[in-house]
Order: structure tokens, then C-alpha cells, then sequence
């Protein structure tokens, strides 16, 4: 298993080492559409961990800052003033965001999920709400994972975590998938994996 300590040093750690992971992999994806598509989501996420309710287009644009950021500025896509963040831009106003307090149950899900079930709880009942628990329930599930990638984690453990997590409050749809956040990143491996495996069969034949 890695240790954190081993792990490449967090850029933002208020956003925790599953955002930057994310932005990561959105390097990775070829076509333009899609990773600018992938990128909003991701910057989505980011403002539901940080939720604010005045001067929102301000927000967002602090928020794409910080997606630059973690991306050390190598990534083609394009904020929503058209105009992408440089270094200087960090040099000059740096980067802060709330810090998380310590969570000693749970504490793989990190700070900022206690964060989204707090306000989901709070939310009318409504397919806005399905929809913000699925994605805190996904996102729960992507955490799981990058803690302890060698253990495998199913639906059930996470919406059993996820009402204690709540005080029963939450539940989600059990013919909903947690595989919201992770499907793209299978989706993206597969391919190189299986082309992998078909070149040491050719090679065994000869």
C-alpha cells in the first residue's frame, strides 16, 4: 500500500489528493470535448466542497484558478472567462481555500464529505437532491478506492456509510451506480490494457 508520504506532494491539500488524481487523469483524455467536459466536473465537485452563496461567478473563477493550479498549467482547456491562469497569476494571489477540520471517524472520506451531507440533509426532498447525494455517494466510493485501491468496495458498504455518516437522513437509489466519478477512468485504461495483453500473447506464440 502507499503512504501518503510517498505519494506526489499535494498542490492544494484543502481539496485532498482524489481532486488532484482527477485532474491528473484529465490530462490524459485526447479529445477536446470530452476533456473539457471532464474538467467542469471536476471544478463542479470542487464547488460542492466549498459551497458559497454570494458572488458565485466570482467563486468559479477562483475556483478554475485553483484547477490551473493543481494542474501546474499544462492542460488544454478553457475557463469560462476564455482566458486561461498562468504562474504569475498564482505568484501574485495565491491560492487559499477553508481548511478542513480533522474528522476521526471516517476520516478516508475526508472533512468535505461530512461537509455535502450536511447540506444535502438540509435540501428539499426532489430529483436535485437524488441527483447531490448520488454524486456525494460516488464521490465517497472514488475516495474508498484511492485509500485502499487493494480492497474492494462495494455499493453497499458505501450507502451503509453513508447512513451512518447522515443519521439515516440519506439514501440513495439502489438502482442508481457509485460509479460515477470512476467509469471514465476505466473506460480510459482498458483499451492500453487489453492491447497489452494481446502483444504478450503474439509474443508466446513465437
Amino acid at each position: 500500500m502507499d503512504y501518503n508520504s510517498q505519494k506526489d506532494l499535494l498542490i492544494i491539500p484543502e481539496y485532498g489528493r482524489n481532486i488532484q488524481a482527477l485532474i491528473e487523469f484529465n490530462k490524459t483524455i485526447e479529445d477536446d470535448k470530452e476533456r473539457q467536459e471532464f474538467a467542469e466536473q471536476v471544478v463542479n465537485l470542487m464547488q460542492q466542497m466549498n459551497p458559497q452563496s454570494k458572488n458565485l461567478a466570482e467563486y468559479r473563477n477562483k475556483l478554475w484558478n485553483h484547477f490551473f493550479r493543481i494542474a501546474q498549467y499544462d492542460i488544454n482547456v478553457v475557463p469560462p472567462t476564455g482566458e486561461k491562469p498562468s504562474g504569475e497569476d498564482a505568484k501574485a494571489k495565491p491560492a487559499t481555500v477553508e481548511y478542513p477540520v480533522k474528522e476521526k471517524e471516517y476520516r478516508h472520506y475526508g472533512h468535505h464529505v461530512r461537509t455535502l451531507i450536511t447540506k444535502a440533509i438540509t435540501m428539499e426532498d426532489g430529483p436535485i437532491k437524488e441527483g447531490f447525494v448520488e454524486n456525494i455517494a460516488s464521490f465517497m466510493k472514488l475516495a474508498y478506492k484511492n485509500w485502499n485501491p487493494e480492497h474492494y468496495v462495494s455499493d453497499e458498504i458505501i450507502l451503509a456509510d453513508l447512513k451512518v455518516l447522515s443519521d439515516g437522513k440519506l439514501n440513495v437509489s439502489e438502482s442508481s451506480s457509485l460509479d460515477l466519478l470512476t467509469s471514465a477512468v476505466r473506460k480510459k485504461r482498458r483499451p492500453s490494457n487489453t492491447h497489452k495483453r494481446n502483444n504478450n500473447r503474439k509474443r508466446r506464440r513465437y
